[in-house]
């Protein structure tokens, strides 16, 4: 926003999706609060980005109880400008969070127990100033706690209305297919999944034991997909098509490790870019756009460190479709890069 009021024309020129078998609907294009919105960024750049994208049609923020740095200072940031700047337009918003990484100290600091995410939802409602989000997921399947124990969590978090919709992320197709039999039992509707997706991080396509992809779980189920990192974590951008910038999130190696920068991969990356570039994108136009040639998926979760930044990937919004031929050029180029840094914790259980 510009001015004290949002743009009136706001969802004019942004699409919706409905999210699986649900009610809810969610802007093609989300905003993903991981990076940028902790406290090494200027709350007034935080607040610019905010307000642009809600005048883009952008009213579903993602939040998760460890974005920072530090850890909950995204939710706490976020919940300045919603007391400050956001409060009338709460309705219009589709804020949601997570737990279940390592968010604090001790045995009850992470993972699936119903001691570790119900308090943690209470700590993030405090941090935002509200008495409820839209979605309330569990941000990683956990080995050593019962799926019954974790969305039982999932159910009272709904039931009690501290949340209003429940989702699983990173979850296999097995413990997908586990976790919606689990539900089922105690009642619970599984709304929406959060996998990582993008053209070099394809493993929700692929066959688990039984044979399905996620992406058939999710479409049978009638589950949204709510995909993130469809940038590969800046990988897929103009940023690395010529080396690793000493400034980069890759030469800092946090999560964007630095031996996910192959020869292979780069190499790869520029060929996508040369795809992008004959459609007339930017190639992190050509990721989102190729995450969102799916209908399973219901939104594109992307990032944003400034308002250009967040146009240039909303400009997606007007390419092309891609055509069956761009499609299978784009495969040609788009392999699984072992970018997945969430699968040794979570998809890969």
């Amino acid at each position: 926003m510009t001015s004290a009021f949002p743009a009136e024309d706001r969802y004019d020129r942004m699409p919706v999706r409905r999210a699986g078998n649900s009610g809810l609907d969610l802007p093609t294009v989300s905003l993903g609060l991981w990076q940028n919105f902790g406290d090494a960024t200027p709350i007034d750049r935080q607040r610019e980005i905010i307000h642009h994208a809600f005048d883009r049609g952008i009213t579903h923020l993602d939040l998760a109880n460890n974005y920072g740095p530090p850890i909950g200072a995204a939710e706490e940031n976020l919940g300045t400008l919603l007391a400050k700047d956001l409060r009338a337009l709460r309705d219009e918003l589709v804020i949601t969070t997570k737990a279940g990484y390592r968010a604090g100290p001790g045995p009850y600091g992470e993972g699936g127990s119903r001691k570790y995410l119900l308090s943690s939802l209470d700590a993030s409602l405090r941090r935002l100033g509200l008495d409820h989000v839209d979605i309330f997921y569990s941000h990683r399947y956990d080995p050593s706690t019962p799926l019954t124990e974790t969305l039982g969590a999932l159910r009272t978090a709904v039931d009690s209305g501290r949340a209003r919709y429940a989702g699983i992320s990173s979850y296999s197709a097995q413990r997908t297919r586990e976790a919606l039999a689990v539900a089922d039992q105690l009642g619970l509707r599984l709304s929406v999944h959060q996998p990582s997706y993008s053209m070099i991080n394809r493993w929700i396509e692929h066959p688990g034991p039984a044979g399905e992809s996620l992406l058939d779980v999710a479409g049978e189920a009638g589950l949204g997909l709510v995909v993130f990192s469809p940038l590969a974590q800046g990988m897929l951008t103009d940023r690395y098509l010529d080396g690793v910038p000493a400034d980069s999130r890759g030469a800092k190696g946090a999560s964007l490790k630095a031996e996910y920068l192959t020869t292979a991969n780069l190499d790869r990356i520029r060929s996508l870019n040369a795809i992008a570039e004959r459609r007339g994108q930017t190639l992190a136009q050509l990721a989102v756009s190729w995450v969102l040639r799916d209908p399973r998926v219901t939104t594109a979760l992307v990032g944003a460190s400034s308002v250009a930044q967040l146009d240039d990937t909303l400009a997606t919004l007007d390419a092309q479709t891609l055509t069956p031929a761009e499609l299978a050029e784009i495969d040609r180029y788009a392999r699984d890069g072992g970018v997945n840094l969430w699968g040794a914790r979570s998809s890969d259980l």
